[in-house]
């Protein structure tokens, strides 16, 4: 989440140099701003969650940067390896507010404002901190999708400069991770179909912490840290409507169900062998992934009921024609997926996996009554 396009990277690791050099020596006026920036979502996967940074403005000494902890390099060496890994290193850049505004305005993404209620010495400490981390290895961290994003970022260096974690969840109002990511996915379907079935139990805890920028907003906005709101202001800095998204023909629902109930239709064993063929393949990577990745959220997948490698050994005695070990083997499938029905009852992806359940069911089955005797 808070991707940052590598198109802009260069543009933005430009304004960390064009800054000035002594920057962090500036002492802030007392009309010196510190404010937390919720940009709104995007059409781009890497957009869908929206984006936070903070702007440190201060017209008597001409300053007016906007810090984010949301930039990464294409050209790492292995980059998708090293994301799925979850050794991805992402870096804090800084440029000028009047650049970060033009690049929202192009694509057509909101910016709201909330102004920070800091005292002057909180305000200079957060403005050295950030610009001393710029010119530092701190400015690197290593990306996390849920603990440790541009939000937690944001998050961690304001309770930082406070002293106390002063930002942060309230428990009695703890949702799922799963529940709260799900919506952003709408009217992406392959993208929240596949990013449900990748992640693991982690994200059916409740959340410990805020990590997508709505949150953050949400928060600070009802904030009192001492009795006083720590949100003096509130600004819309970039209002845009809401775009509509162009009816996909095959990025959807509906065409996804079309191609289960062919294969139900048809019922051609060949064509059920490639399809128990595919599950289990998804299967593997699910187990791959869990082991080879640092990041949590891929651990401990139960959608490998339904991604069930066993269908490779059910497939080998089907074309061994071994009715007893048909039978064992699609039993022991459609325990599994009993199973995972039952996990999934309270789960909000239960309605985009059921083709592939009710598909998987029919042919396990016909198995069963077919080698039973």
């Amino acid at each position: 989440m808070c991707n940052r396009k590598f198109a802009i990277l260069f543009v933005l690791l430009l304004s960390l140099f064009t800054i000035k050099v002594n920057s962090q020596e500036i002492s802030l006026s007392n009309n010196a701003e510190v404010s937390v920036l919720t940009c709104g979502t995007g059409s781009e996967i890497y957009s869908l969650f929206g984006h936070t940074a903070i702007r440190i403005k201060d017209t008597t000494n001409f300053v007016d940067q906007v810090y984010n902890y949301g930039t990464f390099d294409f050209s790492t060496p292995n980059f998708y390896l090293k994301f799925v890994k979850g050794d991805l290193q992402y870096l804090e850049t800084s440029c000028t507010f009047e650049e970060f505004f033009q690049e929202y305005l192009y694509e057509k993404r909101s910016i709201d404002e909330q102004v920070l209620n800091l005292s002057q010495e909180k305000k200079q400490a957060l403005f050295d901190y950030l610009n001393a981390s710029l010119q530092s290895d701190e400015r690197f961290y290593t990306y996390k999708f849920i603990d440790k994003n541009c939000t937690t970022m944001v998050i961690n260096t304001i309770n930082k400069i406070i002293g106390k974690p002063v930002i942060g969840i309230n428990s009695s109002d703890a949702q799922t991770c799963r529940t709260i990511l799900y919506p952003y996915f709408n009217n992406h379907f392959y993208t929240q179909l596949g990013t449900s079935i990748i992640f693991g139990n982690k994200v059916d805890l409740k959340s410990e912490q805020l990590f997508l920028p709505s949150e953050l907003y949400n928060n600070i906005k009802d904030l009192k840290v001492n009795n006083q709101p720590i949100c003096k202001e509130s600004n819309k800095i970039l209002e845009v409507g809401k775009t509509e998204i162009p009816f996909s023909w095959w990025n959807n629902f509906y065409v996804f169900c079309l191609f289960f109930l062919i294969i139900i239709l048809l019922n051609k064993p060949s064509i059920y062998k490639a399809y128990f063929v595919l599950l289990g393949l998804l299967g593997l990577f699910f187990i791959f992934a869990g082991f080879y990745s640092l990041h949590r959220e891929l651990v401990n997948n139960y959608n490998i009921l339904l991604f069930n490698p066993m269908l490779f050994a059910l497939i080998y005695f089907e074309i061994k024609n071994n009715k007893k070990w048909i039978l064992y083997s699609s039993i022991f499938c459609i325990i599994c997926l009993l199973i995972y029905i039952a996990i999934l009852i309270n789960k909000p992806y239960l309605g985009i996996v059921a083709p592939f359940i009710i598909t998987s069911g029919v042919r396990l089955i016909q198995l069963f009554l077919k080698n039973r005797r």
